[in-house]
């Protein structure tokens, strides 16, 4: 399990910009945004606050107390749900089942060679045009010895973007008691 935790004094985030711009949505993935898309809160007792939503585990927002107790958004993202799919799609989200580019969208393992889908002139980015970034995660919330969080599954099945057997994953964020954000990562 990778852990990977964000100070908030230190934190930024940042994406990848692809090299060319993503075809604008669908009417019916417009509309299937808007009925499946939910968003998700996490509050600490000090100010801390942080929404995801289940589209793509995208963090759109954290709120952060300065030393005057004045809270601040520190996340680069849209204002709607919508936005992330014509502008920038990988502000605040999950990257997979690769983060970076697959050159030509190939790889072989075990002696077979793989084709992906690829989504950045004609190599492979960030796990594809559907990704990790374009499907709707399980959410759960929960308590931890360091806080509360979330936790967030999916099952990217054998095929999926060209990729080669089963990946189950979990990601969890946590607020921690401590003003941090633990994001832990489990495939």
């Amino acid at each position: 399990m990778n852990r990977m935790i964000i100070i908030l004094g230190c934190a930024a985030l940042a994406s990848c910009v692809p090299q060319k711009k993503e075809t604008p949505m669908s009417t019916a993935m417009a509309d299937t945004l808007t009925t499946q898309t939910n968003l998700y809160s996490l509050e600490n007792k000090h100010g801390l606050k942080m929404s995801v939503t289940n589209f793509g585990g995208r963090i759109t927002s954290l709120w952060v107390p300065d030393r005057n107790g004045t809270s601040g958004n520190i996340v680069l993202g849209y204002d709607s749900v919508k936005k992330y799919l014509n502008g920038n799609p990988y502000f605040g989200a999950m990257i997979g089942r690769y983060g970076n580019r697959i050159a030509k969208g190939k790889f072989a393992l075990a002696g077979n060679e793989y084709q992906l889908a690829v989504n950045n002139g004609v190599n492979a980015l960030h796990g594809g045009p559907k990704g990790f970034h374009n499907v709707f995660w399980d959410v759960k919330s929960t308590t931890t010895p360091a806080g509360e969080a979330l936790e967030m599954t999916y099952l990217s099945k054998d095929g999926d973007e060209g990729y080669p057997g089963n990946l189950s994953v979990k990601v969890t964020y946590t607020l921690t008691y401590q003003d941090e954000l633990v994001i832990d990562y489990l495939a």
